[in-house]
């Protein structure tokens, strides 16, 4: 449960203490700065934390609960922080989330992550070499936090933006099959958004009462720096979504001309199969035209008419050819023969 635990004592680590306990002592007694480090706590286990240094039992349950939206709130001396940390993933080519519970008080910071990310080891090295920033107070501890929290958005960014680039590439080359990729790529730009958009808000509020509760004049200039970095991630995101937006759109367009493009030749090869539906039928009416005098002529009756008559061979060749020419003219007059 507990990853690091140590006293900061003007801006250095004094000591490691075994417990919860002795660290709550040596906090009060050394006059330093306690930070304590949890990883997935259970109820019971961050428990005794809160009863330790007296946290709200409101914070304590979204503490315990998480999937919290970025907030900033105070109880009484003791500030609570929510953030929501990112990292990009490059093989499967997603954004993973993680989030961070921060409590900061007159003499202690008590971070709780719920989630692989941020890496706070690395944050606590380097205020470990930067005692001038550390002996500022607590507060210095939780802006180096937000700190690490904001630059780990930069490469999310960057991936998205990658990926928005492949999916351009793939939408313009007339690829209609990323219609699924791009949706699930805004709805990653969505929830990044959920996450860095509050943090330029918290930060303000943070800034704005430095004078109330006696934020250092040097650390609010970090502050200020860190809000920056924020606005600037949270403008990105925000024309990734609308850039995304319009990529959906162009898309849907694209398909939307294949489809007509497709109709289109199944039109024209309907249209040229009923024209040769046309020209045979009106072959096969033509050749018909014949057969059948041919057979009525060749039946072997004794009472027939013109069954003996001198000219009737002539005449039926005449009648064949007279009947097919005028069945070849109908035709022809109407196009079925063009």
């Amino acid at each position: 449960m507990i990853v690091d635990s140590a006293i900061y004592v003007d801006g250095r680590r004094a000591e490691a203490p075994g417990s919860l306990e002795e660290t709550y002592e040596a906090c009060r007694e050394a006059g330093g700065v306690a930070w304590i480090g949890l990883f997935r706590p259970t109820e019971g286990e961050f428990g005794r934390v809160a009863e330790e240094f007296g946290f709200h039992e409101l914070a304590v349950e979204d503490a315990i609960r998480a999937h919290q939206r970025p907030k900033l709130e105070r109880y009484g001396d003791t500030l609570f922080v929510v953030l929501r940390a990112a990292r990009y993933l490059d093989r499967p080519e997603t954004v993973e989330f993680a989030e961070l519970h921060v409590f900061v008080g007159p003499d202690f910071v008590v971070t709780v992550r719920h989630g692989s990310g941020p890496d706070l080891s690395r944050v606590r090295r380097r205020m470990e070499a930067e005692s001038d920033i550390l002996r500022r107070g607590p507060e210095a501890i939780l802006y180096a936090i937000l700190d690490r929290v904001v630059d780990d958005y930069a490469p999310v960014v960057r991936g998205l933006e990658n990926d928005i680039d492949e999916i351009e590439t793939e939408v313009f080359g007339g690829n209609a099959g990323v219609t699924r990729r791009t949706y699930e790529l805004a709805r990653e730009v969505i929830e990044f958004q959920r996450a860095t958009r509050p943090l330029a808000g918290m930060l303000g509020g943070l800034i704005a009462g430095a004078d109330k509760y006696g934020v250092d004049l040097e650390l609010r200039q970090y502050l200020r720096d860190v809000q920056d970095h924020a606005i600037q991630v949270d403008e990105q995101v925000a024309g990734f979504r609308e850039l995304l937006q319009n990529v959906l759109s162009v898309n849907l367009a694209v398909v939307g001309l294949q489809q007509n493009e497709e109709v289109k030749a199944l039109t024209e090869a309907s249209v040229a199969q009923n024209d040769e539906v046309k020209r045979i039928s009106a072959w096969a009416a033509i050749l018909f035209a014949p057969t059948l005098i041919g057979t009525i002529y060749g039946m072997n009756f004794d009472h027939m008419p013109e069954l003996h008559w001198r000219l009737g061979y002539p005449f039926s060749l005449l009648l064949m050819a007279l009947v097919s020419v005028g069945m070849w003219a109908v035709f022809r007059r109407r196009g079925w023969l063009s």
